[in-house]
């Protein structure tokens, strides 16, 4: 049998695979998978950089999917994300006044569609935007670990291509070439590498996806607050927010 290459653009992990067993392990059960095979390498590395446009592929929902981006993440609106059955949805967000400037980090955790806990801090007074969006994503990760571990599914939903990439896609390579790229430092590299870690143990029980930020995602505008909560407070540890849940007001607070 001739040796075949699987692309994943939407899956627990993303990336071209050479087998199919590990590819189906990415997709199987993965709301809006994303994947095709393809009979060389060069035709499935050009499928997965965007080079080349990709056929229809083997989901069942290819219909209704946008077409994957360049860098391989699609983008999930707001009616997708309320229409997956997961247990627990995990909404995370960093900011930073200005960037590099004051930073913080918010999450917001639904359960069984209901906005439940709301998380913020890790204030670093001279921190980044991407930096704050890392440590919020860490923080899912390890909120994600215990749900699924207590037999919940789980889906962390992060506005930052550049941590959902971090640490699904591009860690891959990286640990593979001792944690160098080409070209220069790796910024945030110890965080990458435990993010990375974890990811790796829970990587086939949760989905990491990426909202877009300021659109009016509920989940994704409550963790922006939270990150400025972080912010406004000053608050070092990650600590839940004790104020009573009362969505309409929480919105009105200062965005970042």
């Amino acid at each position: 049998m001739a040796k075949k290459f699987y692309v994943v653009w939407q899956g627990r992990q993303t990336g071209i695979f050479t087998d199919w067993d590990t590819c189906k392990k990415q997709v199987d059960g993965f709301a809006g998978a994303k994947y095709k095979s393809f009979k060389t390498q060069a035709e499935a590395e050009a499928a997965f950089s965007g080079t080349a446009a990709p056929a229809a592929n083997r989901s069942a929902s290819t219909s209704t999917k946008k077409k994957p981006s360049k860098q391989g993440l699609k983008t999930y609106t707001a009616d997708e994300i309320a229409a997956m059955p997961l247990n627990t949805k995990i909404f995370t967000d960093g900011g930073c006044d200005p960037n590099p400037g004051k930073a913080g980090s918010g999450i917001a955790v639904y359960r069984n569609d209901t906005a439940e806990e709301l998380w913020y801090g890790l204030f670093n007074p001279n921190g980044t935007n991407n930096t704050a969006e890392l440590n919020a994503l860490h923080q899912a990760l390890i909120m994600a670990k215990a749900e699924a571990s207590a037999g919940k599914s789980v889906g962390i939903f992060c506005d930052s291509k550049y941590s959902i990439q971090c640490v699904t896609q591009w860690a891959v390579n990286w640990q593979k070439k001792g944690w160098k790229k080409p070209g220069g430092e790796i910024k945030n590299l110890e965080l990458i590498k435990e993010m990375f870690t974890l990811h790796q143990q829970i990587k086939n029980d949760i989905q990491v996806l990426h909202v877009n930020g300021h659109v009016g995602v509920e989940g994704n505008e409550l963790a922006d607050r939270m990150s400025i909560v972080a912010i406004d407070k000053r608050e070092p540890s990650f600590t839940q927010y004790q104020g009573e849940l009362d969505i309409e007001a929480l919105l009105k607070l200062r965005a970042g």
